[in-house]
């Protein structure tokens, strides 16, 4: 045999064998399944939760990786309407996901209700606020609210300052943020004096206190409804996912994060 002979072909193992090990790894060992990205539009306030949830699904699913794109449900859901790729859609408020379903853009059969939270007056460690009605003190000059146009905890949080009587006493001293994690920011960083959000956004930060919680009367229910999107390239996957957040696993995160589960 000569020695470009002997060459050529060691090169075509070489490249047989780069070949199959390309093929190996794009290949899940557990169900021989090909990788596959889920990509999943859910509100910002479901960031922190949703990462352990797929964290603990990914370990029975490897084939299995997430692509999320965190942000307020309404520019989520306009951004679904425009053609934006998703496979699961997690809002923070019904009326983004019946403008979506109304369209015919949800998989009909898979929407569901699947948390509640609370909505809680916060302000930073050294406030001396105290209630609702102390939000038209001089010492509170900003108060942070999510954009009512796009993010559902401002609607709550316009609702329940209309319910109490304090929104055109206030309206001078709002300032829109465009998520309600952004709310949380300003707080935590002294450029508001107060800031409403979601109980499940103060139980991460040490750096802000809950003065009061809205009571459930002041605004509409804060319920998070959950879909697989029609024309999803991973309808099976998404499926599958939206089946188990209702699991009594994800549940138990969910719960630990300060959610409560919808009823059915």
């Amino acid at each position: 045999m000569t020695s470009e002979l002997l060459v050529g072909r060691t090169r075509s193992l070489f490249c047989f064998y780069v070949a199959l090990v390309a093929l190996a790894a794009s290949i899940c060992p557990e169900h021989g399944l090909a990788q596959t990205s889920l990509s999943v539009s859910a509100a910002a306030s479901l960031k922190d939760a949703l990462a352990d949830v797929e964290t603990a699904y990914a370990k029975s699913h490897t084939h299995l990786e997430f692509s999320n794109n965190f942000g307020p449900s309404g520019t989520l859901a306009m951004q679904i309407d425009q053609g934006a790729p998703a496979d699961v859609f997690l809002s923070a408020a019904a009326k983004p996901m019946d403008d979506l379903q109304a369209k015919g853009l949800i998989v009909a059969g898979t929407r569901g209700n699947l948390l509640r939270n609370s909505l809680v007056l916060i302000a930073p460690l050294d406030s001396g606020l105290h209630d609702f009605q102390g939000l038209t003190g001089s010492a509170v000059r900003t108060i942070a609210l999510g954009d009512p146009a796009s993010v559902p905890a401002g609607q709550y949080g316009r609702q329940t300052l209309a319910s109490l009587h304090l929104l055109e006493k206030l309206s001078a001293k709002l300032v829109l943020a465009k998520d309600v994690r952004q709310v949380l920011t300003y707080v935590e960083t002294g450029n508001a004096d107060a800031g409403l959000v979601y109980a499940t956004d103060a139980q991460i930060s040490s750096k802000v206190r809950v003065v009061a919680t809205a009571p459930d009367s002041t605004h509409e229910p804060i319920v998070y409804p959950v879909a697989v999107i029609k024309g999803s390239r991973n309808e099976q996957d998404a499926r599958s996912f939206v089946g188990y957040l209702s699991s009594p696993a994800a549940k138990a995160i969910f719960v630990q994060h300060g959610f409560t589960i919808a009823a059915p």
